[in-house]
């Protein structure tokens, strides 16, 4: 194991030995960092974290802290876990939950730049980007293969889906379906995520399947309820079918479509 010898680090932490700890990093008790991962210098990890593989914590980061929550009690033990091959880089500071029961939790591949902040009981699933200065609430819910631009904020509560897109200083207030573009100050709905939907290898038959999807619900006069009904009535395909279920599960209700 690589420490320098300014790190502080609690004898009840469990450090993989092939991990790499910078200066002036502190880590407290009940800390659990799996094989592979490198954390550099005055990183600051609170109790109650678990690090899996090969991850990558730059400076500055604060991981596993304390929920800013008002009504939390300091004292309760809850968690914050981190997948495997997760990129954090510079000041990125991350919530442990509220929630005894439910952790703060960020799946694998995910890639958090500069001095983004993901507040308590959110849930990440993988290849996700969050780029300088987002800002997520807490409880938040975001898929896979979501791309956060600069400096969007992200209500509590909120569910972000798979493929989505929020644009730059986009303020959003409501939920994000799946393979969809989120732009504004409140964030209304502006199309499909055609760009990320090309790179992630999806074809134009199943591009046009979306694109179909939403024309129906946003554009063909029927009422959302109608309009799911319609969908499911048609030729089910596993996008459409993402599409109805985010919708029917939807508790904050959906953005709108501009």
């Amino acid at each position: 194991m690589s420490i320098h010898p300014s790190a502080i680090i609690d004898a009840d932490a469990k450090i993989h030995p092939s991990v790499r700890i910078g200066p002036h990093t502190v880590i407290e008790r009940g800390v659990n960092i799996g094989e592979g991962s490198i954390i550099d210098s005055g990183v600051r990890i609170y109790r109650g974290t678990r690090i899996g593989r090969h991850n990558h914590i730059f400076h500055g980061c604060v991981l596993g802290c304390l929920p800013q929550d008002l009504g939390f009690d300091p004292g309760s033990e809850t968690w914050l876990e981190i997948g495997d091959h997760n990129m954090f880089r510079e000041g990125v500071n991350i919530s442990r939950a509220t929630n005894a029961e439910q952790p703060t939790r960020i799946g694998s591949r995910n890639y958090f730049m500069g001095n983004a902040h993901i507040g308590h009981d959110c849930r990440f699933g993988d290849h996700n980007i969050v780029v300088n200065g987002a800002v997520i609430g807490g409880h938040v819910q975001v898929g896979n293969r979501v791309f956060i631009s600069g400096l969007v904020a992200v209500h509590q509560f909120c569910r972000i889906g798979d493929f989505a897109m929020l644009a730059g200083l986009a303020k959003i207030v409501k939920d994000v379906p799946p393979y969809t573009v989120a732009d504004g100050n409140p964030a209304s709905l502006i199309g499909t995520n055609v760009v990320g939907l090309r790179r992630n290898g999806f074809s134009s038959g199943q591009r046009r399947t979306i694109k179909q999807a939403y024309k129906t619900i946003h554009q063909s006069g029927l009422n959302t309820s109608q309009a799911l009904e319609s969908l499911i009535g048609e030729e089910s395909s596993p996008e459409v079918d993402a599409v109805v279920e985010f919708f029917r599960t939807s508790k904050r209700g959906v953005l709108a479509h501009r």
